[in-house]
């Protein structure tokens, strides 16, 4: 009986370490390497909280009961809703894939689930799966489409021990663990198997089970069972990426690293990832349009055309994408000022995609003044600054054979010391929004 226990428990710890040891598959690697130089997605947070115009939050920040949010359905009917027209204008921009909301906080499951009868099929007028209409679409005009999954709960019972979140809603009761993480998995396994190949499943709200001090996260109050969902997700999809937004270091199992309105260790939030967190995976930052990831009606902090192209090319120069999101409105139209964004933002990069896309992080410090970006012989240095004639830096350890004003055959003065360079811009080639230098290097 001693020999059997201690057998059981060493195939518990090989089951349970499995995913703890997870070694990519080579598939996996390609959809990585895909990634990490596709360099700008589209984001799309949608949901019955649309009606109320007050952003995803809404459920949380007013405190609404279950009760009075599950009224909310019965008004959700997006009509306007129209897959094509969102994919060809995410295409548009120069958008490679789109990330959206299966299912947020509210517990609201944007698409046809038999875990759940809380979905846009079963409860609302317009009974139609909007993300089997976007994978179809998706798949039709080549654009990869990644799931967003919500980890936090604020509608489910069994979302239980509660969070830091969501405790001022009445009517959640008391629950078991164990069946939150079966319906988890129930629903990602449907996900990942009747809606074609997906590029990834972008998990979020692990943050709310762990302790916070106001500065940093602290321990878990509640198992995930990452290894299991990981495992789960590689299994039925190898190809299918996998990202948290847990302002943490990676965990075993992810393949690409999110930050959250912040760039790569520049620390401007207080959840912010740590620079000595960031792992060798790919990158990504998420940002917003306005000031809001649901729609807000009286959401006016719309960013202009200069701020999001520059922060797309920073994102570039710290090595990351930019998953830049849109709010439709509930009757499924994408706000004008958006389209009206994203359509600036596809003109620039038609232009000068090719300093974005398939670029690595150059060898220049980035700054909000400057940076660069670079593939092979060739870097792409990104000068934000129109107020300066020139540019001084320093580190610079590369001979340089030819160095143009990108997209002319205009040469760029210049002088280059042993490890500093300097650079006169000129009044004719200087840009407001981004002067590009090419430089070939030998």
């Amino acid at each position: 009986m001693k020999k059997l226990i201690i057998l059981l428990l060493f195939f518990t710890t090989v089951i349970s370490n499995a995913q703890s040891r997870y070694i990519p598959s080579e598939e996996n690697l390609k959809a990585r390497k895909w990634f990490e130089e596709a360099r700008f997605g589209l984001f799309i947070h949608w949901g019955v909280y649309s009606i109320l115009g007050d952003g995803e939050w809404v459920m949380n920040n007013q405190n609404i009961s279950i009760k009075e949010y599950e009224k909310l359905p019965s008004f959700f009917n997006p009509t306007e809703f129209n897959a094509k027209e969102w994919v060809e204008m995410a295409k548009d921009a120069g958008m490679k894939y789109i990330t959206i909301t299966s299912r947020h906080h509210d517990g609201f499951s944007m698409f046809d689930s038999k875990a759940t009868d809380y979905t846009i099929v079963k409860k609302t007028p317009y009974k139609k799966d909007v993300l089997k209409q976007l994978a179809e679409e998706c798949q039709k005009q080549g654009i990869k489409l990644f799931f967003y999954y919500s980890q936090l709960d604020w509608h489910r019972d069994d979302y239980y021990p509660r969070g830091r979140t969501g405790n001022g809603i009445e009517g959640r009761e008391k629950g078991e663990w164990k069946n939150y993480i079966d319906f988890m998995k129930a629903q990602l396994t449907e996900l990942l198997t009747n809606y074609g190949e997906i590029g990834g499943i972008w998990f979020d709200g692990q943050w709310d089970q762990h302790e916070w001090d106001g500065k940093r996260f602290g321990k878990l109050k509640a198992d995930f069972k990452l290894n299991e969902v990981y495992e789960l997700i590689h299994k039925l999809q190898p190809k299918a990426l996998i990202g948290s937004n847990h302002h943490l270091a990676p965990n075993p199992g992810e393949d690409f690293q999110m930050f959250e309105k912040d760039l790569p260790g520049k620390g401007t939030k207080d959840f912010a990832t740590s620079s000595d967190a960031i792992g060798n995976l790919p990158l990504e930052v998420c940002e917003t349009i306005n000031g809001s990831w649901g729609f807000n009606l009286k959401d006016r902090k719309h960013k202009s055309k200069k701020e999001l192209i520059q922060y797309l090319v920073k994102a570039a120069g710290y090595g990351s994408n930019l998953l830049l999101n849109v709010g439709p409105m509930p009757n499924g139209k994408i706000q004008e000022e958006h389209v009206k964004s994203l359509k600036e933002i596809g003109d620039w990069i038609s232009k000068n995609g090719e300093t974005i896309y398939k670029t690595k992080k150059g060898p220049i410090k980035p700054s909000d003044g400057i940076t660069s970006t670079q593939k092979g012989k060739k870097i792409y240095i990104h000068i934000m600054d129109s107020s300066k004639e020139s540019f001084l830096i320093e580190n610079f350890n590369f001979k340089i054979k030819k160095a143009i004003y990108f997209g002319t055959n205009s040469k760029v003065i210049y002088n280059k010391t042993k490890s500093v360079l300097t650079l006169k811009i000129n009044e004719e080639n200087r840009n407001d929004i981004d002067t590009i230098i090419e430089i070939d290097i030998i």
